[in-house]
């Protein structure tokens, strides 16, 4: 049986008001679950009064879904008699957007907007964008939102302007309050559970390891009692930069200080298999780690394609054999992201083979650092590969369309400017990988320069090749709105300056 994958793949997991009556989840489940979306995970805890549901699908697909599970919802849960530990604002909490494979972060705002307008039309329910959809600052950060909850939100949306939500009336639905949507990147909702009833050293724990008072960077945290325990309840928004080990041993180390223990933790939902990887390689200390050498990793490579026993070359030609042969895609915006991730990888393979040894101990959690950028980088520039290629087919598609539309220009052009953020986001991570390649120059083994004067060089193929493509593009878009000039005009700002950026380090 031949297994289609789709050519986007989007998480989202919306968080709901209701963690006690399971045939209101299994009705909210139920709403979600159309062709194209997938049923990852559910969660319901009594306690906070909450459940939290992950689901993974295409993109248009799912974002019909969350806009289905958010009404659902709100027919269903009445805010007015809703209690748990958990604060809350709405029925249908929070709807995060993640993307996970053929789409960006950037693609994740223009779904949350998207959906934020869909749901305030359909629902007359006010919707507030957090994380990268926010359009303040101030609202990057849940907490700030949802500070005085659904009845504090209710008695100031219509006389304080920091309450005006982004789209909907300034009035919360009466029954179903106010919804958070937005984007973000993959985040670990993590709970260590304490050998006391006391919540209070739970809350000074909670105090201590949260990033916003003075604790670890990218930790969110609360205390709360939940089935007759103290628990540190938290969000870890990049566990690539601080990892779920580094926190768990804060709990545990600030917990000693109130002559208390952690006796378990949870998880909620579902955990990126990296983190576990990372903890694996923390706790074992197993020497010069990679995810490469887990079974069930390498099993998948080889079964994908992506790596071949016996010879190197068995993997990456089916690649290089697609670029030879006489079609537009992929090209050489392909070419150009495939560059930028052999250029991560190798700068990985030095800092990874670097860590570790006595001689570079005093650079620990630089290579750390660099390690972790590089992988997400690596990541990213792999997923551009084909996003490259599928932006370059829809243009071809929007040029077909547009002989039969009234609209053709406007699909067209909006065709294009897809198939430009796409080298555009290339090119500038091209050059963070070069930036960081060129900083473990001092710190790594000397050994390996050449490793690193390979993978600068790649870095710059990928910055140049990439930006090509952004030309081309830019230089096909028609001007005929104020918003196309304003897309062009900051596009060629971007570009000049990531150009700059490179310069900078010849």
């Amino acid at each position: 049986m031949l297994l289609l994958v789709p050519t986007t793949l989007v998480e989202c997991v919306p968080n709901f008001s209701e963690g006690r009556d399971e045939a209101k989840v299994d009705a909210i489940v139920e709403a979600m679950i159309i062709p194209g979306v997938y049923l990852l995970d559910r969660e319901m805890d009594s306690d906070h009064n909450r459940c939290v549901i992950t689901l993974v699908g295409e993109r248009e697909a799912i974002e019909e879904a969350a806009i289905r599970g958010v009404g659902k919802a709100a027919e269903l849960i009445d805010l007015t008699h809703h209690e748990g530990a958990h604060p809350r604002m709405g029925a249908a909490d929070v709807v995060p957007f993640i993307p996970i494979e053929g789409v960006t972060l950037e693609d994740c705002v223009a779904m949350a907007r998207n959906v934020g307008a869909e749901i305030a039309k359909r629902f007359h329910i006010p919707v507030y964008l957090y994380e990268a959809a926010a359009t303040t600052p101030e609202r990057q950060n849940l907490e700030n939102i949802r500070r005085g909850q659904f009845e504090g939100i209710r008695d100031e949306i219509a006389t304080h302007a920091t309450r005006k939500p982004d789209f909907g009336e300034s009035r919360v639905h009466p029954t179903a309050g106010a919804t958070v949507v937005g984007a973000r990147k993959p985040l670990i909702a993590y709970n260590v559970f304490l050998n006391t009833t006391d919540v209070g050293i739970a809350r000074k724990i909670a105090k201590a390891v949260r990033f916003s008072s003075g604790g670890l960077h990218f930790v969110k945290a609360a205390g709360f009692l939940v089935r007759g325990m103290a628990q540190v309840s938290m969000n870890l928004t990049d566990f690539e930069q601080t990892p779920i080990h580094r926190v768990f041993e804060f709990v545990k180390r600030e917990a000693v200080r109130y002559g208390v223990v952690p006796v378990s933790s949870e998880i909620v939902g579902l955990i990126p298999k990296q983190a576990l990887e990372q903890a694996a390689e923390w706790f074992l200390q197993v020497e010069n780690f990679d995810s490469s050498l887990i079974l069930e990793n390498r099993l998948a490579a080889v079964m994908s394609g992506k790596m071949a026993v016996g010879g190197l070359r068995a993997g990456v030609e089916p690649f290089i054999e697609q670029l030879a042969a006489p079609t537009a895609t992929p090209g050489g915006g392909s070419a150009a992201a495939a560059s930028g991730a052999m250029a991560a990888g190798l700068a990985g393979m030095v800092a990874t083979m670097s860590r570790g040894k006595k001689a570079y101990a005093q650079y620990e959690s630089q290579l750390s650092e660099a390690i972790a950028r590089l992988t997400l980088l690596r990541e990213e520039l792999k997923c551009a590969i084909d996003a490259d290629a599928e932006s370059y087919n829809l243009v071809m598609k929007a040029y077909k369309a547009a002989k039969e539309s009234q609209d053709g220009g406007r699909l067209i052009n909006a065709a294009l400017q897809e198939a430009t953020r796409v080298p555009l986001g290339v090119a500038e991570k091209a050059v963070e990988v070069e930036q960081i390649a060129t900083r473990l120059r001092p710190i790594s083994n000397p050994n390996m320069s050449s490793d690193l004067t390979t993978a600068i060089a790649l870095a710059r193929a990928a910055l140049e090749g990439a930006l090509a493509n952004v030309d081309v593009n830019l230089g096909s878009i028609k001007l005929d709105s104020p918003e196309d000039e304003s897309f062009v005009s900051q596009t060629r700002t971007r570009a000049a300056a990531t150009r700059a950026a490179a310069l900078k380090m010849l």
